[in-house]
């Protein structure tokens, strides 16, 4: 399995409000669609599938909302590609794809929340490294 493609195809991001005394933050990681893709451009002896994804953060109560949305082209063996349609039917993924496809996905559209989000001014929503002082 390879990623060869990733898209995004919606970038918002909106302040409600200007503060709130307290905030929780929560994201949401949803895949509305999973399906046989064709390519003109692309010869290649290898199935594709196509899965579109949508990417929240919601700073509640109200203060916020970011919102990403894209595209996710993967080349992958003409076995595998069957066995994720068939079991994408029911909802489910098999293991390995389902791995690959979401930390593909969290990894650029976190990247990309941290940047909407630090340019509204809002608390950023994954953790990060920091450095501390040895006591």
């Amino acid at each position: 399995m390879k990623v060869i493609g990733f898209n995004f195809t919606r970038l918002s991001a909106e302040r409600l409000k200007d503060s709130v005394e307290e905030m929780k933050i929560s994201t949401e990681l949803d895949f509305p669609e999973i399906k046989a893709a064709k390519s003109p451009f692309l010869k290649i002896k290898e199935e594709l599938l196509e899965a579109k994804f949508d990417y929240k953060v919601n700073y509640e109560p109200g203060l916020a909302k970011v919102v990403i949305q894209g595209k996710v082209l993967f080349s992958v063996e003409e076995k595998v590609a069957n066995e994720v349609l068939k079991q994408w039917k029911k909802k489910s993924l098999p293991e390995d794809f389902r791995i690959l496809l979401v930390n593909v996905v969290m990894r650029k559209s976190a990247l990309k929340a941290l940047t909407l989000c630090d340019e509204l001014n809002l608390p950023i929503h994954v953790p990060l490294p920091t450095l501390r002082k040895n006591n």
